[in-house]
């Protein structure tokens, strides 16, 4: 009985490869709005001004970091949770694929998040004349707890280690 149980609960976590799935096919979505923000750019370069074309590059930059963050999810995730993927041999295997636990992943998606952050509070600060006092507030409030929980849970994660080597 021992056995079974502890089968079932190995197994269940192919439970999880479909939510990978989904978002793999979620990467659809910052690629449509990517290519969208970009036809809008190329078409209205001529009579944009450098204001407009900075704010631009910042919604592509943000949609490429937001699929970026995506993309390690599902990797990162998959190969911790579910299964190893096996493209040891593939010329265009990611560095990281592989090498990333559980805290690395948390530090790289507070990494990521706070990037995101970071370009969505510079494109309210570039318009700010579109937001209220309290807008910005909040914006750079929420940014500033991003970057603090990056920051502690880089040094948890920092003092675990420390501890396991005192341990051994």
């Amino acid at each position: 009985m021992d056995r079974w149980i502890e089968s079932v609960l190995f197994a269940s976590r192919w439970l999880l490869a479909p939510l990978y799935i989904g978002l793999v096919v979620a990467l659809l979505l910052p690629l449509a709005g990517f290519v969208h923000e970009l036809w809008l750019l190329v078409n209205h370069l001529l009579t944009a001004t450098s204001h407009e074309i900075i704010l631009g590059l910042l919604s592509l930059i943000d949609l490429s970091l937001i699929a970026n963050l995506a993309l390690m999810v599902i990797f990162a995730g998959y190969e911790n949770f579910v299964s190893k993927i096996s493209v040891a041999s593939h010329a265009d295997r990611l560095e990281w694929m592989g090498e990333v636990d559980f805290g690395g992943l948390k530090l790289r998606l507070i990494a990521s998040i706070v990037a995101i952050s970071g370009i969505q509070l510079l494109r309210a600060f570039m318009s700010v004349g579109d937001y209220s006092d309290r807008d910005l507030m909040w914006s750079t409030l929420i940014h500033v707890v991003f970057v603090m929980s990056g920051v502690l849970l880089a040094l948890m994660d920092y003092l675990t280690a420390k501890a396991h080597k005192l341990e051994h």
